[in-house]
Protein backbone atom coordinates (compact mmCIF):
# COMPACT_ATOMS: atom_id res chain seq x y z
CA UNK A 1 0.00 0.00 0.00
CA UNK A 2 1.50 3.28 -1.11
CA UNK A 3 1.75 6.23 1.23
CA UNK A 4 -0.60 9.21 0.73
CA UNK A 5 1.09 12.00 -1.14
CA UNK A 6 1.69 15.06 0.98
CA UNK A 7 1.87 18.59 -0.38
CA UNK A 8 3.66 21.24 1.58
CA UNK A 9 1.71 24.53 1.74
CA UNK A 10 3.27 27.72 2.87
CA UNK A 11 1.83 28.98 6.15
CA UNK A 12 -0.71 31.81 5.76
CA UNK A 13 -1.33 31.18 2.07
CA UNK A 14 -4.87 30.90 0.59
CA UNK A 15 -5.70 28.52 -2.20
CA UNK A 16 -7.12 30.41 -5.19
CA UNK A 17 -10.50 29.25 -6.52
CA UNK A 18 -10.40 27.87 -10.01
CA UNK A 19 -12.30 30.06 -12.54
CA UNK A 20 -15.39 28.46 -14.02
CA UNK A 21 -18.16 29.34 -16.44
CA UNK A 22 -21.76 29.49 -15.17
CA UNK A 23 -24.93 31.56 -15.25
CA UNK A 24 -25.31 34.35 -12.69
CA UNK A 25 -21.57 34.58 -12.05
CA UNK A 26 -21.46 37.80 -10.07
CA UNK A 27 -19.05 40.69 -10.39
CA UNK A 28 -16.59 41.79 -7.74
CA UNK A 29 -19.12 44.39 -6.57
CA UNK A 30 -21.77 41.67 -6.14
CA UNK A 31 -24.29 43.62 -8.22
CA UNK A 32 -26.39 40.55 -9.03
CA UNK A 33 -26.73 39.40 -5.42
CA UNK A 34 -28.04 42.84 -4.43
CA UNK A 35 -31.17 42.28 -6.55
CA UNK A 36 -33.40 39.77 -4.75
CA UNK A 37 -36.00 37.96 -6.84
CA UNK A 38 -38.34 34.99 -6.59
CA UNK A 39 -39.75 32.69 -9.24
CA UNK A 40 -43.45 31.90 -9.41
CA UNK A 41 -46.16 31.38 -12.02
CA UNK A 42 -47.03 34.37 -14.17
CA UNK A 43 -50.72 34.15 -13.34
CA UNK A 44 -49.90 34.24 -9.62
CA UNK A 45 -47.83 37.39 -10.14
CA UNK A 46 -50.73 38.97 -12.02
CA UNK A 47 -53.28 37.95 -9.38
CA UNK A 48 -51.23 39.48 -6.56
CA UNK A 49 -50.40 42.74 -8.36
CA UNK A 50 -53.55 43.29 -10.44
CA UNK A 51 -55.49 45.71 -8.24
CA UNK A 52 -52.46 47.76 -7.22
CA UNK A 53 -51.21 47.98 -10.80
CA UNK A 54 -54.66 48.97 -12.09
CA UNK A 55 -55.00 51.68 -9.43
CA UNK A 56 -51.57 53.18 -10.20
CA UNK A 57 -52.14 53.04 -13.96
CA UNK A 58 -55.56 54.67 -13.66
CA UNK A 59 -54.13 57.45 -11.47
CA UNK A 60 -51.22 58.11 -13.84
CA UNK A 61 -53.44 58.30 -16.92
CA UNK A 62 -55.95 60.57 -15.20
CA UNK A 63 -53.25 62.99 -14.03
CA UNK A 64 -50.86 63.00 -16.98
CA UNK A 65 -51.65 64.76 -20.22
CA UNK A 66 -48.78 62.91 -21.84
CA UNK A 67 -50.12 59.46 -20.92
CA UNK A 68 -53.68 60.42 -21.86
CA UNK A 69 -52.38 61.53 -25.24
CA UNK A 70 -50.44 58.28 -25.54
CA UNK A 71 -53.64 56.28 -24.98
CA UNK A 72 -55.38 58.31 -27.69
CA UNK A 73 -52.40 57.67 -29.98
CA UNK A 74 -52.71 53.93 -29.38
CA UNK A 75 -56.38 54.07 -30.39
CA UNK A 76 -55.64 56.19 -33.46
CA UNK A 77 -52.86 53.86 -34.62
CA UNK A 78 -54.82 50.68 -33.99
CA UNK A 79 -58.35 51.42 -35.23
CA UNK A 80 -58.40 55.00 -36.49
CA UNK A 81 -62.04 55.97 -37.02
CA UNK A 82 -63.24 52.37 -37.05
CA UNK A 83 -62.24 48.85 -37.98
CA UNK A 84 -63.64 48.25 -41.45
CA UNK A 85 -65.41 44.93 -41.97
CA UNK A 86 -64.16 42.82 -44.87
CA UNK A 87 -66.23 39.60 -44.95
CA UNK A 88 -64.47 36.49 -46.23
CA UNK A 89 -67.26 33.88 -46.26
CA UNK A 90 -66.64 30.44 -47.74
CA UNK A 91 -69.98 29.65 -49.39
CA UNK A 92 -68.79 27.25 -52.09
CA UNK A 93 -70.40 24.26 -50.33
CA UNK A 94 -73.72 26.07 -49.89
CA UNK A 95 -74.63 26.56 -53.57
CA UNK A 96 -73.16 30.05 -53.98
CA UNK A 97 -71.12 30.97 -57.04
CA UNK A 98 -68.53 33.77 -57.06
CA UNK A 99 -71.00 36.44 -58.09
CA UNK A 100 -73.51 35.45 -55.43
CA UNK A 101 -70.79 35.37 -52.78
CA UNK A 102 -69.73 38.92 -53.68
CA UNK A 103 -73.34 40.11 -53.54
CA UNK A 104 -73.83 38.44 -50.14
CA UNK A 105 -70.72 40.18 -48.81
CA UNK A 106 -71.98 43.55 -50.07
CA UNK A 107 -75.32 43.01 -48.37
CA UNK A 108 -73.60 42.08 -45.08
CA UNK A 109 -71.37 45.18 -45.24
CA UNK A 110 -74.34 47.49 -45.72
CA UNK A 111 -76.24 45.85 -42.89
CA UNK A 112 -73.23 45.94 -40.52
CA UNK A 113 -72.56 49.62 -41.20
CA UNK A 114 -76.11 50.58 -40.25
CA UNK A 115 -76.24 48.32 -37.19
CA UNK A 116 -72.77 49.03 -35.76
CA UNK A 117 -73.15 52.81 -36.02
CA UNK A 118 -76.57 52.85 -34.33
CA UNK A 119 -76.04 52.87 -30.54
CA UNK A 120 -79.70 52.11 -29.89
CA UNK A 121 -79.42 48.86 -31.82
CA UNK A 122 -75.96 47.58 -30.82
CA UNK A 123 -75.47 48.81 -27.23
CA UNK A 124 -77.49 47.44 -24.32
CA UNK A 125 -77.29 50.87 -22.67
CA UNK A 126 -78.12 52.58 -25.97
CA UNK A 127 -75.17 54.99 -25.67
CA UNK A 128 -72.21 53.82 -27.72
CA UNK A 129 -71.51 52.59 -31.24
CA UNK A 130 -69.36 49.52 -31.88
CA UNK A 131 -66.32 51.70 -32.80
CA UNK A 132 -66.71 53.55 -29.49
CA UNK A 133 -66.87 50.25 -27.61
CA UNK A 134 -63.59 49.16 -29.20
CA UNK A 135 -62.03 52.50 -28.21
CA UNK A 136 -63.12 51.85 -24.63
CA UNK A 137 -61.68 48.34 -24.78
CA UNK A 138 -58.26 49.67 -25.88
CA UNK A 139 -58.28 52.21 -23.03
CA UNK A 140 -59.06 49.38 -20.61
CA UNK A 141 -56.21 47.36 -22.05
CA UNK A 142 -53.81 50.20 -21.23
CA UNK A 143 -55.06 50.60 -17.65
CA UNK A 144 -56.24 47.10 -16.68
CA UNK A 145 -54.48 44.93 -19.24
CA UNK A 146 -57.75 43.39 -20.45
CA UNK A 147 -61.19 44.21 -21.82
CA UNK A 148 -64.54 42.66 -20.91
CA UNK A 149 -67.95 42.61 -22.53
CA UNK A 150 -71.16 40.60 -22.17
CA UNK A 151 -73.54 39.75 -25.01
CA UNK A 152 -77.24 40.17 -24.26
CA UNK A 153 -80.45 39.45 -26.14
CA UNK A 154 -83.68 41.43 -25.95
CA UNK A 155 -87.00 39.68 -26.37
CA UNK A 156 -89.63 40.96 -28.80
CA UNK A 157 -91.48 42.63 -25.93
CA UNK A 158 -88.36 44.51 -24.84
CA UNK A 159 -87.61 45.55 -28.43
CA UNK A 160 -91.13 46.86 -28.86
CA UNK A 161 -90.75 48.90 -25.69
CA UNK A 162 -87.67 50.68 -27.09
CA UNK A 163 -88.73 50.68 -30.74
CA UNK A 164 -85.84 48.43 -31.82
CA UNK A 165 -85.42 45.94 -34.65
CA UNK A 166 -82.65 43.67 -33.43
CA UNK A 167 -82.31 41.87 -30.13
CA UNK A 168 -78.53 41.30 -29.99
CA UNK A 169 -76.87 43.83 -27.68
CA UNK A 170 -73.40 44.35 -26.25
CA UNK A 171 -72.71 45.50 -22.70
CA UNK A 172 -69.10 46.55 -22.16
CA UNK A 173 -68.21 45.94 -18.51
CA UNK A 174 -65.17 47.33 -16.63
CA UNK A 175 -62.68 44.57 -15.76
CA UNK A 176 -63.03 45.63 -12.13
CA UNK A 177 -66.37 43.79 -12.17
CA UNK A 178 -64.54 40.51 -12.71
CA UNK A 179 -63.91 39.31 -9.17
CA UNK A 180 -60.49 38.37 -7.81
CA UNK A 181 -61.76 35.21 -6.10
CA UNK A 182 -59.72 32.03 -6.48
CA UNK A 183 -60.82 28.51 -5.57
CA UNK A 184 -58.83 25.72 -7.16
CA UNK A 185 -61.39 23.12 -6.03
CA UNK A 186 -64.07 24.48 -8.38
CA UNK A 187 -61.65 25.58 -11.11
CA UNK A 188 -62.04 29.26 -10.21
CA UNK A 189 -58.99 31.45 -10.66
CA UNK A 190 -59.20 35.21 -10.38
CA UNK A 191 -62.88 35.26 -11.35
CA UNK A 192 -62.70 32.82 -14.29
CA UNK A 193 -64.13 29.30 -13.94
CA UNK A 194 -62.40 26.58 -16.00
CA UNK A 195 -63.22 23.01 -16.92
CA UNK A 196 -60.71 20.17 -16.33
CA UNK A 197 -59.03 20.98 -19.66
CA UNK A 198 -58.40 24.57 -18.63
CA UNK A 199 -61.06 26.07 -20.92
CA UNK A 200 -63.11 28.98 -19.54
CA UNK A 201 -66.74 27.99 -19.00
CA UNK A 202 -68.01 30.94 -16.94
CA UNK A 203 -67.01 34.33 -15.56
CA UNK A 204 -67.95 35.50 -12.08
CA UNK A 205 -68.90 39.19 -12.15
CA UNK A 206 -69.91 41.45 -9.31
CA UNK A 207 -73.17 43.29 -10.00
CA UNK A 208 -74.90 45.97 -7.98
CA UNK A 209 -78.60 45.52 -7.39
CA UNK A 210 -80.50 48.07 -5.30
CA UNK A 211 -77.29 49.05 -3.59
CA UNK A 212 -76.30 45.47 -2.74
CA UNK A 213 -73.29 43.79 -4.34
CA UNK A 214 -74.15 40.41 -5.82
CA UNK A 215 -71.79 37.93 -7.48
CA UNK A 216 -73.21 36.20 -10.54
CA UNK A 217 -71.75 33.68 -13.00
CA UNK A 218 -72.05 34.37 -16.75
CA UNK A 219 -71.62 31.46 -19.14
CA UNK A 220 -68.79 31.84 -21.66
CA UNK A 221 -70.96 30.32 -24.43
CA UNK A 222 -74.62 29.48 -24.84
CA UNK A 223 -76.07 26.09 -25.74
CA UNK A 224 -75.27 26.63 -29.44
CA UNK A 225 -71.67 27.70 -28.64
CA UNK A 226 -72.23 31.34 -29.45
CA UNK A 227 -69.79 33.49 -27.48
CA UNK A 228 -71.53 35.26 -24.61
CA UNK A 229 -68.60 36.81 -22.71
CA UNK A 230 -65.90 38.74 -24.55
CA UNK A 231 -62.66 38.67 -22.58
CA UNK A 232 -59.46 39.68 -24.39
CA UNK A 233 -55.97 40.23 -23.00
CA UNK A 234 -52.37 39.84 -24.08
CA UNK A 235 -50.92 36.83 -22.21
CA UNK A 236 -47.37 36.56 -20.96
CA UNK A 237 -47.54 32.85 -20.19
CA UNK A 238 -49.56 29.90 -21.47
CA UNK A 239 -51.31 29.54 -18.11
CA UNK A 240 -52.34 33.21 -17.75
CA UNK A 241 -56.00 33.84 -16.97
CA UNK A 242 -56.06 37.64 -16.74
CA UNK A 243 -54.00 40.50 -18.13
CA UNK A 244 -52.21 43.29 -16.30
CA UNK A 245 -51.81 46.97 -17.11
CA UNK A 246 -49.75 47.44 -20.25
CA UNK A 247 -47.86 50.34 -18.69
CA UNK A 248 -47.04 48.45 -15.46
CA UNK A 249 -43.42 47.74 -16.53
CA UNK A 250 -42.93 51.48 -17.08
CA UNK A 251 -44.34 52.74 -13.77
CA UNK A 252 -40.95 53.39 -12.22
CA UNK A 253 -39.56 55.26 -15.21
CA UNK A 254 -42.67 57.39 -15.61
CA UNK A 255 -42.75 58.36 -11.93
CA UNK A 256 -39.03 59.17 -12.09
CA UNK A 257 -39.76 61.31 -15.14
CA UNK A 258 -42.47 63.21 -13.26
CA UNK A 259 -40.14 63.78 -10.28
CA UNK A 260 -37.39 64.98 -12.61
CA UNK A 261 -39.67 67.45 -14.36
CA UNK A 262 -41.25 68.69 -11.11
CA UNK A 263 -37.87 69.23 -9.44
CA UNK A 264 -36.51 71.00 -12.52
CA UNK A 265 -39.52 73.30 -12.80
CA UNK A 266 -39.49 74.17 -9.09
CA UNK A 267 -35.75 74.88 -9.19
CA UNK A 268 -36.21 77.10 -12.24
CA UNK A 269 -39.00 79.04 -10.52
CA UNK A 270 -36.90 79.60 -7.40
CA UNK A 271 -33.95 80.72 -9.47
CA UNK A 272 -36.17 83.07 -11.44
CA UNK A 273 -37.72 84.65 -8.34
CA UNK A 274 -34.41 85.05 -6.55
CA UNK A 275 -32.30 85.86 -9.60
CA UNK A 276 -31.30 89.28 -8.20
CA UNK A 277 -28.47 90.04 -5.79
CA UNK A 278 -27.96 93.27 -3.89
CA UNK A 279 -24.35 94.02 -2.99
CA UNK A 280 -23.35 96.83 -0.67
CA UNK A 281 -20.18 98.41 0.66
CA UNK A 282 -21.88 99.27 3.95
CA UNK A 283 -19.76 98.45 7.00
CA UNK A 284 -20.38 95.35 9.04
CA UNK A 285 -20.92 95.02 12.80
CA UNK A 286 -17.15 95.04 13.37
CA UNK A 287 -16.88 98.36 11.56
CA UNK A 288 -19.44 99.99 13.85
CA UNK A 289 -17.60 98.69 16.92
CA UNK A 290 -14.41 100.23 15.50
CA UNK A 291 -16.15 103.60 15.23
CA UNK A 292 -16.90 103.53 18.93
CA UNK A 293 -13.18 103.17 19.64
CA UNK A 294 -12.22 106.41 17.81
CA UNK A 295 -10.89 108.91 20.32
CA UNK A 296 -11.54 111.96 18.14
CA UNK A 297 -15.11 112.94 19.06
CA UNK A 298 -15.54 115.23 16.03
CA UNK A 299 -14.43 112.56 13.54
CA UNK A 300 -16.54 109.91 15.22
CA UNK A 301 -19.60 112.16 15.08
CA UNK A 302 -19.12 112.97 11.41
CA UNK A 303 -18.85 109.26 10.51
CA UNK A 304 -21.97 108.40 12.50
CA UNK A 305 -23.89 111.25 10.84
CA UNK A 306 -22.80 109.99 7.38
CA UNK A 307 -24.00 106.45 7.95
CA UNK A 308 -27.23 107.64 9.57
CA UNK A 309 -28.01 109.76 6.51
CA UNK A 310 -27.26 106.80 4.19
CA UNK A 311 -29.59 104.51 6.11
CA UNK A 312 -32.36 107.10 6.11
CA UNK A 313 -32.06 107.41 2.34
CA UNK A 314 -32.09 103.63 1.87
CA UNK A 315 -35.19 103.33 4.06
CA UNK A 316 -37.12 105.54 1.64
CA UNK A 317 -36.15 103.39 -1.40
CA UNK A 318 -37.68 100.04 -2.43
CA UNK A 319 -36.81 96.99 -4.53
CA UNK A 320 -39.61 94.73 -5.80
CA UNK A 321 -39.09 91.91 -8.33
CA UNK A 322 -42.53 90.29 -8.06
CA UNK A 323 -45.44 90.78 -10.47
CA UNK A 324 -45.00 94.62 -10.39
CA UNK A 325 -41.21 95.17 -10.56
CA UNK A 326 -39.88 98.37 -9.05
CA UNK A 327 -36.33 99.59 -8.34
CA UNK A 328 -35.83 103.07 -6.83
CA UNK A 329 -32.60 104.83 -5.86
CA UNK A 330 -30.14 102.67 -3.98
CA UNK A 331 -28.05 103.69 -1.03
CA UNK A 332 -24.52 104.88 -1.73
CA UNK A 333 -22.18 102.00 -2.52
CA UNK A 334 -25.03 99.51 -3.29
CA UNK A 335 -25.33 97.60 -6.58
CA UNK A 336 -28.25 95.50 -7.92
CA UNK A 337 -27.19 92.51 -10.08
CA UNK A 338 -29.63 90.41 -12.21
CA UNK A 339 -28.48 86.77 -12.44
CA UNK A 340 -29.32 84.18 -15.11
CA UNK A 341 -30.97 80.84 -14.20
CA UNK A 342 -28.92 77.66 -14.48
CA UNK A 343 -31.84 75.22 -14.78
CA UNK A 344 -32.34 72.98 -16.67
CA UNK A 345 -28.74 71.95 -17.05
CA UNK A 346 -27.15 70.14 -20.00
CA UNK A 347 -27.81 66.75 -18.40
CA UNK A 348 -31.61 67.25 -18.27
CA UNK A 349 -32.51 66.59 -21.91
CA UNK A 350 -30.62 63.28 -22.31
CA UNK A 351 -32.15 61.91 -19.10
CA UNK A 352 -35.62 63.18 -20.06
CA UNK A 353 -35.34 61.49 -23.46
CA UNK A 354 -34.11 58.19 -22.01
CA UNK A 355 -37.03 57.96 -19.56
CA UNK A 356 -39.48 58.88 -22.33
CA UNK A 357 -38.16 56.21 -24.66
CA UNK A 358 -38.59 53.58 -21.96
CA UNK A 359 -42.26 54.48 -21.48
CA UNK A 360 -42.90 54.68 -25.25
CA UNK A 361 -41.49 51.18 -25.64
CA UNK A 362 -43.73 49.83 -22.86
CA UNK A 363 -46.86 51.43 -24.37
CA UNK A 364 -46.09 50.35 -27.92
CA UNK A 365 -45.90 53.72 -29.70
CA UNK A 366 -43.07 55.74 -31.16
CA UNK A 367 -40.96 58.18 -29.14
CA UNK A 368 -42.30 61.02 -31.25
CA UNK A 369 -45.87 59.85 -30.71
CA UNK A 370 -45.39 60.00 -26.93
CA UNK A 371 -43.40 63.23 -26.61
CA UNK A 372 -44.30 65.09 -29.85
CA UNK A 373 -40.60 65.89 -30.01
CA UNK A 374 -39.35 65.67 -33.61
CA UNK A 375 -36.49 68.15 -33.24
CA UNK A 376 -33.74 65.69 -34.22
CA UNK A 377 -35.79 63.56 -36.61
CA UNK A 378 -34.75 62.85 -40.18
CA UNK A 379 -36.58 61.12 -43.02
CA UNK A 380 -34.60 57.93 -42.45
CA UNK A 381 -35.12 57.93 -38.67
CA UNK A 382 -38.88 58.55 -38.96
CA UNK A 383 -39.20 55.82 -41.58
CA UNK A 384 -37.26 53.35 -39.44
CA UNK A 385 -39.23 54.30 -36.34
CA UNK A 386 -42.55 53.71 -38.11
CA UNK A 387 -41.33 50.46 -39.64
CA UNK A 388 -40.25 49.05 -36.28
CA UNK A 389 -43.44 50.01 -34.43
CA UNK A 390 -45.94 49.11 -37.16
CA UNK A 391 -45.82 45.32 -36.52
CA UNK A 392 -46.64 46.12 -32.87
CA UNK A 393 -49.67 48.12 -34.02
CA UNK A 394 -50.82 45.35 -36.35
CA UNK A 395 -50.40 42.78 -33.62
CA UNK A 396 -52.50 44.88 -31.24
CA UNK A 397 -55.16 45.22 -33.91
CA UNK A 398 -55.31 41.50 -34.64
CA UNK A 399 -55.02 40.24 -31.03
CA UNK A 400 -57.11 42.80 -29.11
CA UNK A 401 -59.37 45.01 -31.24
CA UNK A 402 -60.16 42.45 -33.94
CA UNK A 403 -61.44 39.65 -31.66
CA UNK A 404 -63.86 42.07 -29.96
CA UNK A 405 -65.29 43.23 -33.28
CA UNK A 406 -65.45 39.64 -34.56
CA UNK A 407 -67.35 38.37 -31.52
CA UNK A 408 -69.93 41.14 -31.83
CA UNK A 409 -70.22 40.62 -35.58
CA UNK A 410 -70.80 36.87 -35.30
CA UNK A 411 -73.62 37.23 -32.76
CA UNK A 412 -75.32 40.04 -34.67
CA UNK A 413 -75.06 38.22 -38.04
CA UNK A 414 -76.44 35.05 -36.44
CA UNK A 415 -79.58 36.91 -35.40
CA UNK A 416 -79.92 38.82 -38.68
CA UNK A 417 -79.90 35.58 -40.70
CA UNK A 418 -82.02 33.73 -38.15
CA UNK A 419 -84.76 36.37 -38.29
CA UNK A 420 -84.62 36.71 -42.07
CA UNK A 421 -83.24 40.23 -42.32
CA UNK A 422 -80.37 38.85 -44.41
CA UNK A 423 -81.49 36.11 -46.85
CA UNK A 424 -79.40 32.95 -46.86
CA UNK A 425 -79.63 29.83 -49.02
CA UNK A 426 -80.85 26.92 -46.97
CA UNK A 427 -82.11 29.19 -44.18
CA UNK A 428 -80.81 29.39 -40.65
CA UNK A 429 -80.20 25.64 -40.40
CA UNK A 430 -77.62 25.80 -43.19
CA UNK A 431 -76.02 28.85 -41.61
CA UNK A 432 -75.82 27.23 -38.14
CA UNK A 433 -74.15 24.16 -39.62
CA UNK A 434 -71.52 26.34 -41.31
CA UNK A 435 -71.34 29.27 -38.89
CA UNK A 436 -67.54 29.55 -38.79
CA UNK A 437 -67.18 29.47 -42.58
CA UNK A 438 -69.88 32.10 -43.09
CA UNK A 439 -68.77 34.45 -40.32
CA UNK A 440 -65.07 34.55 -41.16
CA UNK A 441 -63.97 38.15 -41.75
CA UNK A 442 -60.96 40.47 -41.77
CA UNK A 443 -60.82 43.81 -39.98
CA UNK A 444 -58.90 46.67 -41.55
CA UNK A 445 -57.62 49.72 -39.71
CA UNK A 446 -55.85 52.95 -40.67
CA UNK A 447 -52.92 53.16 -43.05
CA UNK A 448 -49.31 52.87 -42.00
CA UNK A 449 -47.85 56.35 -41.35
CA UNK A 450 -45.53 57.63 -44.04
CA UNK A 451 -42.76 60.20 -43.83
CA UNK A 452 -43.14 60.98 -47.56
CA UNK A 453 -46.48 60.21 -49.27
CA UNK A 454 -44.98 60.73 -52.72
CA UNK A 455 -42.30 58.12 -52.22
CA UNK A 456 -44.80 55.70 -50.68
CA UNK A 457 -47.19 56.11 -53.64
CA UNK A 458 -44.35 55.57 -56.10
CA UNK A 459 -43.30 52.41 -54.27
CA UNK A 460 -46.88 51.09 -54.43
CA UNK A 461 -46.99 51.76 -58.17
CA UNK A 462 -43.70 49.91 -58.62
CA UNK A 463 -45.01 46.89 -56.73
CA UNK A 464 -48.16 46.81 -58.86
CA UNK A 465 -46.14 47.30 -62.04
CA UNK A 466 -43.72 44.44 -61.41
CA UNK A 467 -46.45 42.10 -60.21
CA UNK A 468 -45.29 41.72 -56.61
CA UNK A 469 -48.52 43.15 -55.14
CA UNK A 470 -52.25 43.43 -55.78
CA UNK A 471 -54.81 46.22 -55.56
CA UNK A 472 -56.40 44.43 -52.62
CA UNK A 473 -53.07 44.38 -50.74
CA UNK A 474 -52.33 48.03 -51.50
CA UNK A 475 -55.83 49.09 -50.46
CA UNK A 476 -55.47 47.15 -47.22
CA UNK A 477 -52.13 48.91 -46.61
CA UNK A 478 -53.97 52.23 -46.85
CA UNK A 479 -56.83 51.06 -44.64
CA UNK A 480 -59.38 50.86 -47.48
CA UNK A 481 -61.82 48.11 -48.35
CA UNK A 482 -60.79 46.95 -51.86
CA UNK A 483 -64.37 46.05 -52.79
CA UNK A 484 -65.66 49.47 -51.78
CA UNK A 485 -62.83 51.15 -53.68
CA UNK A 486 -63.64 49.16 -56.81
CA UNK A 487 -67.37 49.88 -56.64
CA UNK A 488 -66.76 53.58 -56.03
CA UNK A 489 -64.37 53.77 -58.99
CA UNK A 490 -66.94 52.09 -61.25
CA UNK A 491 -69.63 54.58 -60.22
CA UNK A 492 -67.41 57.62 -60.62
CA UNK A 493 -66.04 56.39 -63.95
CA UNK A 494 -69.59 55.99 -65.28
CA UNK A 495 -70.52 59.50 -64.12
CA UNK A 496 -67.52 61.04 -65.90
CA UNK A 497 -68.29 59.18 -69.14
CA UNK A 498 -71.98 60.13 -69.06
CA UNK A 499 -71.03 63.79 -68.59
CA UNK A 500 -68.64 63.65 -71.55
CA UNK A 501 -65.60 64.27 -69.36
CA UNK A 502 -62.29 62.49 -69.28
CA UNK A 503 -62.32 59.97 -66.48
CA UNK A 504 -59.38 60.12 -64.07
CA UNK A 505 -59.49 56.30 -63.97
CA UNK A 506 -58.63 55.91 -67.66
CA UNK A 507 -55.08 55.10 -68.57
CA UNK A 508 -53.46 57.63 -70.83
CA UNK A 509 -51.35 56.62 -73.80
CA UNK A 510 -49.32 59.48 -75.23
CA UNK A 511 -51.54 62.15 -73.71
CA UNK A 512 -55.21 61.66 -74.75
CA UNK A 513 -57.56 59.76 -72.50
CA UNK A 514 -58.25 56.21 -73.57
CA UNK A 515 -61.03 53.99 -72.37
CA UNK A 516 -59.68 50.84 -70.66
CA UNK A 517 -61.98 48.70 -72.80
CA UNK A 518 -60.87 50.17 -76.14
CA UNK A 519 -57.90 48.98 -78.17
CA UNK A 520 -55.21 51.58 -78.67
CA UNK A 521 -53.90 51.85 -82.21
CA UNK A 522 -50.16 52.34 -82.02
CA UNK A 523 -47.96 53.70 -84.77
CA UNK A 524 -45.11 51.58 -86.05
CA UNK A 525 -42.04 52.07 -83.91
CA UNK A 526 -44.02 53.49 -80.99
CA UNK A 527 -43.30 52.01 -77.60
Amino acid sequence: MTAKQRIRVKAGSVRQAMPKASYLRDTRSAVISTRPSTLRASRDDIRVAWRRAAAIANDLVQNSGRLRGAVDQVIADTVGIELVLNPQPDLSRLGYDQKETVEFSRMVKRWWKRWAWNPRECDLRGKFTVPQMIDIALRWDMVYGEALGVMSYMTMAERKRYGLTSGTKVCMSPPTRLVQDTNEMEGLFQGVIHDPNGRPVAYRLEDKETGIRVKRDYRAHDADWRQQVIHVFDPMDATDVRGISRIAPGFRQHIQHEILVDATVQTAILQTVFAAALTSQAPSKDAFEALAAIEDDDLRGEMEDYFAASFDRAADSAINISGDPQVSHLAPGEELKLLSTGTPGPQFQPLWSALSRDMARAIGITYGGLTMDHSNSTYSSVRMENSSIWPVVMRRRERLAGPIAQAIYENALDEAIGEGRIPFKGGYRAFAANRDAVCWALWQGPAKPSADDGKSAKAASERLGNGTSTLAAECAELGYDPDEVFEQRVREHALYREAGMASPFERRAGGPSVDPGEDVERKPGAE
